[in-house]
């Protein structure tokens, strides 16, 4: 059976974007990101929300010289995508499909029949997963900045034990931690 993992890069006071939706502060240097590439080879199936396919679907097309982002390219276009959306009309991405509701039932039905891990990205959809209990683990990479506000990474109201599998640190001050529900 297949893990669910909740994957999000946050500010160090728990944001995924500023007030302004901004996440520039986010972008990792060759040392993370070669290290992210690592993390997403065993990933199968990416489920987004429909601005983190947005984001994400640069990696479709891009032709980036630099070996690490043209690795990651290759690992994401491998991968299954499922974008949930009520307004999205199409995807743009080959190896991608939309669902119009978030159903934590077919989410357990994935997880049993998949045969590599699935990531899950987006706050507001990692939150919905989050409080239906289908998140296995938890990769949070945290970035040295306060962004003071804006979208937070993990949804209020959960309240869940976790247990510690792994931490890294990074030249940058970056820090990986990996949890398990």
């Amino acid at each position: 059976m297949a893990s669910l993992i909740y994957s999000a890069i946050a500010s160090l006071d728990g944001y995924v974007e500023d007030e302004q939706g901004r996440f520039d502060w986010a972008a990792p240097d060759e040392e993370v990101h070669a290290f992210v590439n690592d993390l997403e080879r065993s990933v199968g199936t990416h489920l987004y929300g429909r601005r983190m396919y947005e984001t994400m679907v640069y990696w479709e097309t891009d032709d980036d010289q630099a070996a690490v982002t043209r690795d990651f390219a290759q690992i994401w276009r491998a991968a299954e995508k499922i974008v949930y959306s009520r307004t999205l009309p199409t995807v743009s991405s080959e190896r991608t499909r939309i669902e119009r509701e978030f159903d934590a039932a077919a989410i357990r039905r994935l997880k049993e029949s998949s045969r590599s891990d699935i990531t899950i990205g987006g706050a507001e959809l990692g939150g919905q997963a989050i409080a239906e209990g289908v998140v296995d683990e938890y990769q949070l990479i945290l970035v040295p900045v306060l962004v003071g506000g804006g979208k937070r990474a993990l949804p209020t109201g959960v309240r869940l034990e976790l247990e510690l599998l792994d931490e890294r640190r990074f030249r940058s001050g970056v820090v990986h931690l990996r949890y398990r529900s």
